[in-house]
């Protein structure tokens, strides 16, 4: 080895590097060595009077190719700081250039120059490069035996892999998660909330279910069994604490009541769940209430972005009501505060802190903060109700755990809560409210691991329940079925005229005219096509109910919302108006009631009905076969005009007395229900309006199109505000309409 310790020492001539490792080697390799230096120094000399080569080596910073030595070019001279004309250092060599087949065995013919650290003064710059070419190679070459001598398998598979391309790094798995879930008589709510949660888009092995249920009166037990027998195999894990008796809880009113003793029993719950996350060294627990519907599949990855210990997505409801409070009193109770309902309407969008989060929300196990939080046992100095929500936004609150509300997006649905001396029937009612909201803008379904067997469906005394909708409306056909299976109504579906079909060949053949001197009474426009077919769909069932002898139908539009206890409310009105004996002709159901200055006349005998005034809207509506027979009497597709004119023109209600003397008798007899049962799902100007009737041609050219701007369209927009002395007075004691704003939260 001394001669590597020459080598190191800057001394002696040239040594091979199998001299280093094979000493009995040295004398045919040195003999090899010397013969293939001395080629390449002449070489070199030669390039070093080569005038393209020259201009190589003083092109600043470019790199060149390796010349026909197999050398790579030599450094770029620089100035230095004093203005020395410096040489900087050798570039450094691909690692697969080093690792050439000249250099994969230690008996590669390369040499080391025991005087490249050094400049010669002769040559220049030519001969520096041409030593510190030589140099890095003899130094690559050194490090290459040495290599191939410590590591077992020689420098075969060093240069194999060498060459190989480096793996970059995998993902990281997900967070592991334990949603928690506790059911009381939930077996109307469970398909549909099991099923958001199989439609989480998160890997379902990084999922831990774990659910508990307790004193039912339904079947409640069996169907969260089933769902978990099947699902167990794509979960990661899965526990399941039941509880099949008692029933009951003795000191409660109902199933709707919460004792002290049920407030008990659910913080004990809950703290078992959260005690098995954290066995289980979960990341993340996520409580869920069985009647919540996380429609965004995305919320998990939403929730866990924010980056926050214990954060709720923003659930909402028809109602003000939302899992979150803005304000809380020092007795715990809950604060109405401004910040409430600006966050609840989207109207400031983000994460707010709040002192109360409840129903659905994510906690972070991974922070040091979540280890004190605790459902049971209160902490020591609470003094607040006896309520779960309290107790644990108290023990938030004593951790120093932040509680936030986000909502940046849509995230899911909420029933509101029932009174105490409510039963389970009424829940269930509650929750197809729930469901037909949810429908509005998601395609929900129940879940795959669980038979639920269809609600009887029934026409609620009507001969036929139409369902007008245009063929290439597919998305409002799916989800007016859906929701109206979940109401238990059954639909007879009727495929509406669509305007943007309808020609002038067409029109001339039907015998179809407008109105002598209609105008759109905000626009100026005259009728469009897209009136036209919805004029004609609706002509269509009036005439079917003449045709096959229908005595009293009702009539429904595919953009239409439906009230809580929709199906209840109606049967019950019909049912008084069979009663009463009324001599009716149109109910309406849903509408837009235009005339504001004085309230409508309440009908003597018949809870929540009133008589109707100019109105606005073909949502929904109740006809019998003799109204019928009066909107056909006077031959309407001869003088056309708006359907939604023409029924107050026929119970001669329409401000413009011009309209109404195109027709004659105007005896419709027309109501409306109070309040409405149905209101459009979307007004003028908000996302996902779409209007078939505005957006087409008008009536006789098909080359004028009739897509005005309808930000500012007022027939379109939301109910206007009605006065209180305006406001209509009704018997009964339905519920109040849940659109109107000034619903409570809680």
């Amino acid at each position: 080895m001394a001669a590597f310790a020459n080598y190191l020492s800057g001394e002696g001539k040239h040594y091979q590097v199998a001299e280093i490792l094979d000493p009995p080697k040295i004398n045919r390799a040195l003999s090899r060595d010397r013969d293939t230096t001395s080629r390449r120094l002449e070489t070199m000399k030669g390039l070093e009077k080569n005038e393209t080569f020259r201009k190589k080596l003083s092109y600043g910073g470019k790199k060149t190719d390796m010349d026909e030595t197999g050398c790579a070019p030599p450094p770029v001279a620089s100035r230095g700081v004093g203005g020395a004309e410096e040489v900087g250092s050798p570039q450094t060599l691909p690692l697969v250039t080093l690792l050439s087949p000249s250099l994969s065995s230690p008996s590669s013919s390369l040499s080391l120059h025991s005087g490249f650290q050094g400049r010669e003064n002769r040559g220049g710059i030519v001969a520096d490069a041409k030593m510190r070419v030589l140099g890095a190679v003899g130094v690559a070459a050194l490090l290459w035996a040495l290599l191939a001598a410590l590591v077992p398998g020689g420098a075969s598979e060093l240069a194999t892999l060498a060459q190989e391309q480096v793996k970059p790094e995998s993902t990281l798995l997900r967070p592991k998660v334990m949603i928690a879930l506790v059911a009381r008589n939930a077996e109307h709510s469970l398909p549909h909330s099991l099923g958001c949660i199989d439609r989480l888009d998160y890997p379902k092995e990084r999922i831990a279910i774990w659910a508990a249920t307790d004193h039912n009166v339904d079947n409640t037990t069996a169907m969260l069994r089933e769902w978990l027998k099947r699902a167990q195999s794509v979960y990661h894990y899965v526990e399941w604490r039941p509880m099949d008796e008692p029933r009951a809880y003795t000191d409660e009113w109902g199933p709707k009541h919460w004792p002290p003793s049920r407030f008990n029993h659910v913080m004990k719950l809950r703290q078992a769940a959260l005690k098995t996350a954290r066995e289980r060294w979960a990341d993340y627990i996520l409580f869920v209430d069985s009647d919540n519907l996380l429609t965004n599949p995305r919320v998990l990855n939403l929730m866990m972005a924010e980056n926050l210990t214990l954060v709720a997505p923003m659930l909402e409801s028809r109602s003000l009501y939302s899992n979150f409070w803005c304000g809380i009193t020092p007795q715990g109770y809950y604060k109405r505060t401004q910040d409430y309902q600006p966050i609840r309407e989207w109207k400031r969008l983000g994460c707010y802190p709040v002192p109360m989060v409840h129903s659905t929300f994510l906690l972070d196990l991974r922070r040091e903060s979540s280890r004190a939080l605790t459902f049971y046992p209160p902490h020591p100095d609470y003094s607040w109700a006896f309520d779960d929500i309290m107790v644990f936004a108290f023990s938030a609150r004593q951790t120093g755990v932040q509680m936030y509300v986000c909502n940046r997006e849509h995230y899911g649905f909420l029933p509101v809560p029932l009174k105490a001396q409510q039963n389970v029937e009424e829940e269930k009612e509650s929750f197809i409210h729930t469901i037909t909201e949810a429908l509005i803008e998601n395609d929900i379904e129940p879940s795959e691991h669980l038979y639920s067997s269809p609600s009887p469906q029934d026409t609620i005394g009507f001969d036929k329940i139409f369902l007008i909708n245009l063929k290439r409306r597919l998305d409002r056909r799916t989800r007016m079925l859906k929701s109206m299976a979940s109401l238990g109504l059954q639909a007879t579906l009727t495929d509406a005229v669509d305007g943007k079909a309808l020609n002038t060949s067409q029109l001339q053949a039907l015998g179809i005219e407008m109105m002598p001197g209609y105008k759109d009474p905000y626009s100026g426009r005259v009728l469009t096509r897209g009136e036209i077919g919805c004029f004609l769909s609706h002509h269509s069932i009036w005439t079917q109910m003449i045709e096959r002898g229908l005595q009293k139908v009702l009539v429904l539009e595919d953009d239409v919302r439906f009230e809580p206890w929709f199906k209840r409310r109606l049967k019950a009105i019909m049912g008084d108006i069979d009663k009463a004996q009324l001599d009716w002709d149109l109910i309406y159901v849903g509408r837009k009631r235009m005339q504001v200055m004085q309230p409508e006349q309440s009908v003597e005998g018949v809870n929540n009905l009133v008589a109707a005034d100019y109105s606005y809207w073909t949502l929904g509506y109740a006809l019998s076969q003799q109204g019928a027979r009066k909107l056909l009497a006077t031959k309407p597709l001869t003088k056309m005009l708006p359907v939604d004119e023409y029924l107050p023109v026929m119970f001669n209600k329409h401000p413009n007395t011009q309209f109404m003397t195109h027709f004659e008798p105007r005896d419709l007899k027309a109501f409306s229900v109070e309040p409405l049962l149905i209101y459009p799902t979307h007004y003028t100007g908000e996302p996902g309006y779409i209007s078939d009737t505005e957006t087409s041609t008008i009536w006789d050219d098909d080359a004028v199109a009739t897509d005005w701007d309808r930000q500012h369209a007022r027939k379109t927009a939301q109910q206007g505000h009605i006065g209180t002395v305006a406001q209509n007075s009704v018997t009964g004691d339905s519920p109040p309409p849940a659109s109107r704003a000034s619903r409570d939260e809680l």
